[in-house]
């Protein structure tokens, strides 16, 4: 079973993408659709204004959708295609890593169930959504999501208009034994969190942390309609120049997962929002293999990362948009323009 799910995954790995360009998402996803029979068409294509579209999960749960184990090798390909145009090449290489971790956790696990019999842990157990026609001159949106990865797009004239919410997790964080021992997937996203926060001084750590316990989860968790947190943190704008790089390392990591021009647009917005408006908050421990978490928020900004579950081994990480969520603001003008 076990050596069947990787030589599986060994051939979605093999897929080569050359001069994938994001302009053509909307010919990617028509490709991606045409390859379907009827079935399998009916499983990914759901309106764009599907309730389905806002359902949010980054757990091992029943999932609408079609999966990569449904898919022959040419449907695969172009399912991958679609993904591999839509976020950065580093961002596409987590995803690939994250599916794998499935493996692992199958053995760990003894190969647990889901309720109906299905296995809980498999690298091909990863969903694909189309919502609504993606034709160039219209809005449409898609999603590929599984344990661990929610990616959700919305997309109009060949390019991203909305890239949130982008989670990724990890379990383990760190392998701990076996071949890949010592492998750590999201090693930046930790490493750079500590980095901020070691930097700060014992004055600006009693602003910044806000709890010296890390909450067991992220606190905006899979809701479909979040707020700024309650806690803030310490502003950009109080930090020291050495502190500001820092700050800004750990933001534009999580900036450069998307698609090159959507990161630029996207990087603008909060620029002109103003960087001094950010801020940098920290809860748990200042120990490494302790748990923590740690948020950054703006006026339309937010970054959750935790690290508490399975005896602090275990990452959550994800982007949102506090205005534009799935699309929300972008496609609320549209409907009050087309209405008008």
């Amino acid at each position: 079973m076990k050596r069947k799910l990787i030589a599986l995954l060994v051939i979605i790995q093999s897929f080569v993408f050359n001069d994938i360009n994001a302009q053509d998402l909307h010919r990617l996803a028509i490709g991606f659709l045409e390859t379907l029979g009827p079935e399998l068409r009916e499983k990914t294509l759901y309106e764009l204004s599907s309730e389905e579209r806002e359902m949010f999960y980054y757990t091992p749960v029943y999932r609408k959708g079609s999966t990569l184990k449904e898919y022959t090798d040419e449907q695969k390909t172009a399912a991958l295609a679609l993904l591999r145009a839509s976020i950065s090449s580093e961002a596409y290489r987590k995803t690939q890593e994250i599916m794998e971790l499935e493996n692992i956790l199958l053995v760990l696990e003894n190969n647990p169930k889901m309720p109906d019999g299905t296995a809980k842990r498999d690298p091909l157990n990863y969903h694909f959504w189309i919502f609504g026609n993606p034709a160039q001159d219209q809005f449409w949106g898609w999603r590929f999501e599984g344990h661990h990865i929610s990616l959700n797009f919305v997309a109009s004239e060949g390019r991203l208009v909305s890239s949130t919410p982008f989670f990724l997790g990890s379990n383990p964080a760190r392998v701990l034994e076996g071949e890949h021992k010592g492998h750590e997937i999201l090693k930046k996203e930790t490493d750079l969190g500590y980095a901020m926060v070691n930097s700060l001084t014992p004055e600006q750590l009693k602003v910044a942390r806000f709890s010296d316990t890390a909450p067991a989860d992220m606190f905006t968790s899979n809701h479909t309609d979040i707020a700024p947190l309650n806690h803030s943190g310490i502003k950009y704008s109080a930090l020291l120049p050495e502190q500001q790089q820092a700050f800004k390392n750990l933001l534009q990591l999580y900036l450069d997962h998307y698609e090159a021009k959507f990161s630029k647009e996207f990087k603008k917005k909060i620029k002109k929002q103003g960087l001094d408006e950010l801020t940098f908050a920290w809860a748990g421990s200042l120990e490494r293999g302790e748990g923590h978490y740690y948020s950054i928020q703006g006026p339309s900004l937010l970054i959750e990362y935790d690290n508490t579950q399975n005896n602090n081994n275990h990452v959550h990480t994800v982007v949102r948009d506090l205005e534009n969520d799935f699309g929300k603001d972008v496609l609320k003008e549209h409907y009050a323009h087309d209405h008008h």
